[in-house]
């Protein structure tokens, strides 16, 4: 069933209640009761206020599941990884281009200042990310999300070297140089998806899994998280 129309009946269900005291007290207001025009008030209040209430509640649990809530994973872990990890939750769909076997993983290169070091890392993070068939045991299917790790810490190792090469020692020039790299490993996150449909395409998949390893062999030498640096 297409979504909106999935949230317009639960919509309407959640207000056929509110719609039909409604129309009793426009009634009671037509027979000239003004005090019914208060209580309508007070319902819509009510009604509306607990909308945005378990609205607000369902919205945060598909950004970040915390009833099932796990923190997030340091690169060093990725090969602890399964689809256990995978906590998130996706409210509506099931499929994915009438595909049962869908996953959605989330990843981060997120950096912290200490002194004259700047750490510089890439996370994963489970009760963000998730599997539309949480019954799903293709192995296929976890590798591709787990290379899209492998790309963010390919570029959180390219932003380390960037740094070193450019004599970067300033918070404020790193601050750039990261979110220049964001940028970049966002687009090249998307072609990856494109290139690969999402590991439907098994040639793409497989190029793409010997180039992103061979890149981070390349900077093998930016593997430790801490930089120093000259403020």
């Amino acid at each position: 069933m297409n979504d909106v129309v999935l949230a317009t009946i639960i919509i309407l269900i959640y207000f056929s209640p509110v719609l039909y005291q409604v129309g009793k007290l426009l009634i009671e207001i037509k027979n000239g009761n003004k005090l019914s025009l208060k209580k309508l008030y007070s319902v819509l209040k009510i009604t509306t206020l607990l909308f945005v209430i378990v609205l607000s509640f369902f919205l945060s649990l598909s950004h970040t599941n915390f009833l099932n809530y796990e923190g997030r994973l340091e690169y060093n872990k990725i090969d602890q990884i399964t689809f256990k990890n995978f906590r998130g939750l996706n409210l509506f769909k099931e499929t994915f281009y009438g595909k049962k076997e869908f996953a959605y993983i989330v990843t981060k290169i997120d950096y912290e200042f200490d002194g004259d070091n700047v750490s510089i890392q890439s996370y994963f993070y489970p009760s963000r990310s998730f599997v539309y068939n949480r019954k799903t045991l293709n192995p296929q299917l976890l590798t591709h999300e787990l290379y899209h790790f492998k790309i963010t810490e390919l570029y959180a190792r390219k932003a380390k070297k960037r740094i070193v090469e450019n004599k970067v020692n300033t918070k404020s020039e790193i601050r750039k140089i990261i979110n220049q790299i964001r940028l970049e490993e966002r687009l090249f996150q998307k072609e990856y998806d494109f290139e690969t449909f999402h590991s439907y395409v098994y040639s793409e998949q497989k190029k793409y899994e010997n180039n992103i390893d061979s890149l981070l062999n390349l900077h093998l030498d930016y593997k430790n998280p801490k930089l120093k640096f000259i403020n």
